[in-house]
Order: C-alpha cells, then structure tokens, then sequence
C-alpha cells in the first residue's frame, strides 16, 4: 500500500520527465546539425523528394508557359520593329549600290559641266523601246524646258583617261510640252557625219539592227587605223560640230569596194543611260 501510495504522489513528475526525454530525443533526431540521419528518416525521405521534384518541375514549367505567354506581344512588337529596321537598311543599301553603280557617270557629268562651253538642259531618262539597247528613248523634259527637235543631245565621256568630252549621243526627234524622244546614233535610222582628228579625214556613220556603229569614208585611200577617234564634222548641221563619237575597232577595206569602211566602238554605253544632256542652241 506505501508503494502504491509513492507511485502515486510521484506520478505527475514521472510523466513530466518522460514528455522532456522524448522532446529532447526528436529534437536531436531533427537537428540540422546532424551528420547521419536515422533509417527511418531516411526512408520518409525517399519517399517524399521525388514528389517534391515533381511537383517543383510541373510547378516551373507552368509558370515559365504563363511567362511566354505573357510575352507574346512584347515579341510580336519587337519583331515589328526589326522588320521596319531591316527595311530601312535595304532601302539604304540599294541607294548606295545605285550611287556606287552610277560613280563614273556622276564623275563625268560633274567634270563635263565645269569645262563644258555649251548651254545644257539636264534630263532624265523615263522611258525606252524594248531591248538591251537605248537606241530609242524618252527623256522628262521637253518644249517648257527650252527644248526643240533637231537638238543634240550628250554625255559626259572620260577620253585618255583624264580628258572628259562631249559624248554625242543622239537628237530630239519628237517633243512635247514636258517630255522628248531621243533617236540615238546606234539607231538604225540614224546618219552622223565625222572626221578622224589624226588626218581630218571624214565620212559618214550610220547605226544598224544590231545596235552597232559602222560607216565608210568619202576618200577611199584615207588614212585611218585601229585606235583613231572620230568627232562629229557637222556636215549637214544634224549635230552639233566636234562632240566625241568613239574610236575605230575595225578598218575595212575589200578590193572589190570602192570605199574604205570602219567599224567604230561608241565613247557612250548605249546598256547604261540615266540621265543625258541636251545642248540648247
């Protein structure tokens, strides 16, 4: 019965003391500071990480779809841009390649007008006749500008390397208020007088189907050779006297022809015209 009675009176503290070991247990089973943890431990452990990882994953990549969604726009607009941009840079590139492309001919036209004696009516080049050739041509300016039928019209050419002459290149054959069609000398229907500058020997060009310069002298023992430029005589006043026509490429002469014939390559590139001038008289 004493016992009993002891168990009793010291039941509560019995308790109390217990409760305090199994904390202090769980508390140093829980420590961080801990090296190894205990099989259990290490079996919840196990169970649980995957689940943790796969819902840290899907919890990710949820979020990063609800990002790119979120920035659809942004890029769509940042795409618009780059787009504008690029189209910017393109536009700028063919107008240097244009400028690039179009040098020598800007360099000739701007020597040509400071040493050039002429009068000259600046044009453009609207329009052609099909084919590689500008044989036939309009030009934007026209009976406003000053402009007549029967002008000469010219081009800068470089001659020697370092001279720039007064290319012929054509004349008006038909005008209008504002605009003018320009028969070149490579036309088939076009006849140019001329003289070769070494001897003064002349005679007459004429263009063909084929887009090609060809003629014969008055004087079939003229003194001519491979090399020799010819200008414009200005017989029969259809062009204006002393422009450039290009230099001979051939010299002809068959026994049963009665004329000495040649073959000339034109100063001005009749693939390429931009822009010319017309020689106001």
């Amino acid at each position: 019965m004493i016992k009993l009675s002891k168990f009793k009176k010291y039941k509560d503290r019995m308790i109390v003391t217990t409760v305090a070991i199994i904390l202090i247990v769980i508390i140093g089973m829980t420590s961080s500071e801990r090296i190894k943890i205990t099989g259990f431990e290490k079996a919840i452990g196990n169970i649980i990480s995957p689940v943790e990882k796969l819902f840290f994953n899907v919890g990710k990549s949820v979020s990063n779809i609800f990002g790119t969604i979120g920035n659809i726009g942004k890029f769509k607009e940042e795409n618009e841009q780059l787009k504008k941009k690029i189209a910017l840079l393109e536009e700028e590139n063919r107008k240097y390649e244009d400028i690039i492309g179009k040098t020598d001919f800007l360099r000739n036209e701007a020597r040509l007008k400071e040493k050039t004696s002429y009068k000259l009516i600046d044009a453009q080049v609207v329009g052609k006749e099909p084919g590689n050739w500008f044989d036939r041509f309009i030009i934007d300016k026209g009976l406003n500008d000053g402009i007549k039928k029967g002008d000469t019209v010219i081009q800068g050419v470089e001659v020697n390397k370092s001279l720039i002459q007064e290319g012929v290149v054509g004349r008006i054959t038909d005008v209008g208020d504002n605009w003018a069609k320009v028969s070149s000398i490579v036309d088939e229907s076009s006849n140019i007088s001329f003289r070769v500058t070494r001897t003064q020997d002349g005679g007459i060009l004429s263009g063909s189907v084929d887009n090609k310069l060809s003629g014969y002298f008055f004087d079939n023992k003229a003194d001519v050779k491979k090399g020799d430029k010819l200008f414009t005589s200005g017989l029969g006043e259809s062009y204006v006297k002393d422009l450039y026509i290009g230099e001979v490429k051939e010299v002809v002469k068959k026994e049963e022809d009665l004329m000495k014939r040649v073959v000339v390559a034109p100063a001005v590139n009749f693939k390429k015209i931009y822009r010319v001038h017309v020689i106001s008289n």
